[in-house]
């Protein structure tokens, strides 16, 4: 696990700034974050179940962060009214985000026409093309393209060989991570004289304020309009989202989920691991729907699909139960069989 940044923190002062409250010694130094079994002398441990906290009470730890229904006799712990949260917060404090220095890296390609702000940071061997807008603060870590008149707003941070395709848009405090593809064409083609002729794409990307896309991500241009992923929609590694598709705001979508062209999704909406949606389907907002289904129709607002083909989910666990019983029903029809004499068609 990666070590924080040497600082030191008493319990009281990681309290305050987590809005929790110290149950022991407010004053014990606190330099590091750990789990249970990893934690030493000066480590902060999270727990947030009966089997966790016995872990973190018998573990060298100098204190644990948990919620008010736990306590100890012999371990501080600092008390909060959600542990997941508090447990976030409390991250961050000890393992900052790495501050970029603003400049541009001497082997950069920069167009003369572009703008680039003097807080960003242009790491090694980027390529920014013509045009293209850079807002402050922003971090081009190292191998990044943004083609032409695209724009990445501020405190955006694109991870190693990110590329950008002309005339993207990208919001600001957006994290696209190692090897994404942000507004390549389209999967479009019409099949002419025994040749697939492909449909040339003229669309845009627009990617939202507070987005994170994962690495390997690849995201397609609109074919004509625009590819839209709306704020604070957060999607994991190896994630393909087709041309013309809009995905609303605050969206969860997990590790290779597949999203055919001009599909729509709503807000709120989670895709679970390797969910398929076909294209132009609309899905509602708040809709959740489980691991590896394929989805083949609308989902209105609200609802939990699973299965291939994707049903509600009380449908298909009912299959899924009625399915499991098939073994013993059809040893029931070959002992009625032999009791008949005879087979059933």
């Amino acid at each position: 696990m990666m070590r924080p940044i040497r600082m030191t923190f008493t319990t009281a002062e990681i309290a305050q700034r987590i809005a929790g409250e110290v149950l022991g010694d407010a004053t014990a130094p606190l330099t590091g974050f750990a789990t249970a079994e990893r934690a030493r002398p000066g480590d902060l441990t999270f727990a947030e179940t009966e089997e966790y906290f016995k872990a973190a009470e018998n573990s060298a730890a100098t204190a644990i962060l948990a919620e008010k229904k736990f306590s100890s006799a012999h371990k501080t712990v600092i008390h909060v009214a959600n542990g997941r949260i508090a447990f976030a917060q409390a991250l961050e404090l000890f393992f900052p985000e790495q501050k970029m220095v603003p400049g541009i890296h001497p082997s950069a390609v920069v167009a003369a026409s572009a703008q680039v702000d003097p807080s960003a940071h242009i790491g090694p061997h980027c390529t920014i093309g013509e045009r293209v807008v850079i807002g402050a603060r922003c971090a081009l870590v190292a191998g990044n393209f943004i083609g032409e008149d695209s724009t990445v707003g501020d405190d955006t941070k694109l991870f190693s060989h990110v590329t950008i395709y002309p005339h993207s848009q990208i919001g600001q405090r957006v994290r696209i991570h190692a090897g994404a593809v942000i507004g390549a064409d389209g999967f479009g083609y019409v099949f002419d004289a025994g040749i697939h002729r492909k449909v040339t794409q003229v669309g845009i990307t627009i990617i939202g304020d507070d987005v994170e896309i994962g690495a390997g991500t690849t995201i397609d241009r609109g074919a004509l309009g625009t590819t839209t992923v709306g704020k604070g929609t957060k999607i994991d590694n190896l994630v393909q989202v087709g041309h013309n598709v809009q995905i609303g705001e605050h969206c969860l979508l997990c590790a290779q989920v597949g999203i055919a062209g001009s599909a729509k999704l709503g807000n709120h909406v989670v895709l679970a691991g390797q969910v398929g949606i076909a294209g132009h389907l609309k899905i509602g907002n708040h809709v959740t729907v489980g691991s590896k289904s394929g989805v083949m129709h609308n989902i209105p607002e609200g609802e939990t699909w699973l299965g291939t083909p994707a049903q509600p989910d009380k449908q298909a666990k009912r299959i899924v139960i009625a399915m499991q019983r098939l073994p013993d029903l059809f040893k029931k029809i070959a002992e009625w069989e032999r009791k008949l004499g005879g087979k059933f068609e």
